[in-house]
């Protein structure tokens, strides 16, 4: 569980019942799947137009504006699985599509979802603003593209928290999320979400949707402040998932950000400015904004390229980044700080090529892995487990040590005679007198 403090709502304009001073971001963060926010502000009321104005720095670090030359995301769907997303929201409406509720049951009945942290997310991948020329409140990296929202999870501040994260019934939620999403046209896949081990059937998904073409793209996690290495959290650490690390205001690791072998590149992730229900405004911290913010990258990257594939998408967007670590990678922050125009220019370079198998012998990805082909789903062979004894390694290793110690007593003992035999004789040599040779002259006594 997350150590957060509160964080800001921020009305669009300065009306009483806007206001929710001091509110906690727990309600930010449901944590069957450790929602991955933290706020840092105190309360404070703003207009929208100055929203938008604190977006500036994060937007010139991605270089949106670059990137919106080519495209905005047109005709692109990204799958936000999250806590809900606000239709009605003023920057968000008519881009949502309202998808199934998987956690229902979990609160009572007539309890409605507050949808706060998969507004926030949203409106980081496809605001598109509001007012004369869209020029106030959130503007998303691909504002023109459409949000798919599919709730998966449950926020802390929701009655049925506790029953959603016990019960067996919602442990698959995010793998019938995932499958949902594909069948119904998603191109990029959103989950800001997080948890220390996955199932069997989210790795099935996971399969299902590379094969299907859809971008993946989840949090690293934000259980690493004070760790030197690790942990490694879920959905992000999956093979074929784009796993986001979140960098500070400097552009470093943040401290509170994961760091793993697996994180693939990093976007900002501090004092993120966002949308919540009810036009409402939100600033925080974590992994979850750094990877909507990356979603809204692919998103761009899909919209200009349809039929790449994940593997080719993930590699524009690592080439493409910026800040790249000294030695080309690191573990907390990937190969760098993702860069929207530069990743799509990787991107135009890369469109030629394919990146996908094909064959009689490619695994479908629908099916459990087999030891045979796609056609023949016979069970794999049991796992050989060898189990070593450690007590005989042990004793075997102290033997070696000692069988090793008496070598080399012997072998000094050894050196040790052959320099004493040496010494004794030269010694006698030494003493012994000399017969004089011929030719030599003897002298008198004086």
């Amino acid at each position: 569980m997350l150590n957060v403090p509160t964080v800001p709502t921020v009305p669009t304009v300065p009306r009483p019942h806007a206001v929710l001073s001091g509110f906690s971001l727990l309600a930010l963060l449901p944590v069957l799947l450790g929602l991955l926010v933290m706020g840092t502000l105190a309360a404070r009321p703003a207009l929208a137009d100055q929203v938008r104005g604190s977006q500036l720095q994060v937007m010139r670090t991605l270089d949106v504006a670059g990137a919106w030359r080519i495209t905005r995301g047109a005709g692109v769907k990204v799958a936000v699985l999250d806590s809900g997303v606000d239709p009605r929201h003023h920057d968000l409406a008519g881009s949502v599509f309202t998808g199934p509720d998987l956690t229902v049951g979990a609160n009572p009945r007539g309890v409605a979802p507050l949808r706060l942290h998969g507004t926030y997310m949203a409106s980081l991948i496809a605001g598109h603003g509001h007012g004369p020329g869209h020029s106030d409140g959130v503007i998303g990296v691909a504002p023109a593209a459409k949000v798919l929202s599919v709730r998966v999870i449950l926020e802390d501040d929701e009655p049925g928290f506790h029953d959603f994260n016990s019960e067996a019934r919602f442990e698959n939620v995010v793998a019938r999320g995932i499958r949902y999403a594909v069948d119904h046209g998603a191109d990029v896949i959103n989950m800001s979400i997080s948890k220390d081990q996955p199932t069997r059937q989210e790795r099935a998904a996971i399969r299902y949707a590379i094969s299907k073409g859809v971008v993946l793209v989840a949090a690293a996690g934000n259980d690493g402040a004070g760790r030197k290495d690790g942990p490694y959290s879920y959905p992000a650490s999956l093979p074929g998932v784009i796993s986001v690390a979140a960098a500070d205001r400097g552009m470093h690791k943040a401290s509170f950000s994961n760091r793993n072998s697996l994180v693939l590149l990093a976007a900002p992730g501090v004092d993120i400015f966002g949308a919540g229900p009810g036009d409402q405004y939100w600033v925080g911290r974590g992994t979850s904004q750094a990877t909507a913010l990356v979603s809204g990258v692919a998103a761009l990257i899909k919209a200009k390229y349809p039929k790449m594939s994940p593997a080719l998408v993930a590699q524009a967007l690592t080439t493409g980044a910026t800040r790249r670590p000294y030695r080309g990678y690191d573990p907390g922050m990937g190969f760098g700080v993702v860069n929207a125009a530069r990743s799509l220019a990787e991107a135009a370079r890369l469109s030629r090529h394919r990146h996908t198998a094909s064959g009689a012998g490619v695994q479908d990805a629908d099916l459990p892995m087999t030891a045979g082909t796609s056609t023949s789903p016979s069970a794999l062979p049991p796992v050989r487990v060898v189990r070593r004894d450690t007590g005989m390694i042990t004793l075997y290793g102290g033997v070696a040590l000692a069988a090793t110690a008496c070598a080399g007593a012997s072998l000094t003992a050894v050196i040790v005679l052959v320099r004493r035999a040496r010494r004794v004789r030269e010694h006698r040599e030494h003493d012994e007198p000399r017969e004089p040779q011929p030719g030599w002259r003897q002298r008198a006594p004086t």
